[in-house]
């Protein structure tokens, strides 16, 4: 994957890719920090709907990260390629793996980011799950960490 200084995948090449995305997202960082192991989604029910199917009522900041992070380049609808090849099968997995992950491991800490994301989307429980179990605080700290880390580096 690492193709030497000025290639493609090169550390230049991978923080030119991602530092702007993953700045728009840091600010999320704290939030997401204090609310890991917190549920931030409740679900919505009322006696006059008893004949309707309750639905979830997010967090107004889980909604605003969400946004934020489907406006990133960073959404990879082939994110379960990465699970399969880094061998993620719980979020206890993910976790090791974002704890290990290097700045040429950008694209799989993406495609984990994009699986909470765009699973999100039609599984209502997926959100707030990444928040309880702390994998999205992880991941876009972890991210952000790298490229702070890397981009202050001179070859």
């Amino acid at each position: 994957m690492f193709e030497g200084k000025d290639g493609e995948n090169s550390v230049e090449d991978i923080i030119s890719r991602y530092k702007d995305d993953v700045a728009s997202l840091a600010p999320y960082i704290t939030w997401l920090k204090e609310h890991t192991k917190q549920q931030v989604a409740e679900s919505y029910s009322n006696s006059e709907l008893s004949k309707s199917m309750p639905f979830p009522v997010y967090d107004s900041n889980l909604l605003s990260f969400v946004k934020q992070a489907q406006q990133t380049k960073m959404m990879n609808r082939n994110y379960t390629y990465v699970y399969t090849r880094n061998h993620l099968h719980t979020y206890k997995d993910e976790l090791l793996f974002i704890e290990d992950a290097e700045i040429t491991d950008m694209d799989d800490l993406a495609g984990i980011l994009s699986r909470y994301i765009l699973e999100g989307q039609t599984k209502g429980t997926v959100w707030a799950e990444g928040v309880y179990t702390g994998v999205l605080y992880a991941v876009v700290y972890k991210m952000d960490d790298l490229i702070h880390f890397w981009g202050t580096m001179s070859y």
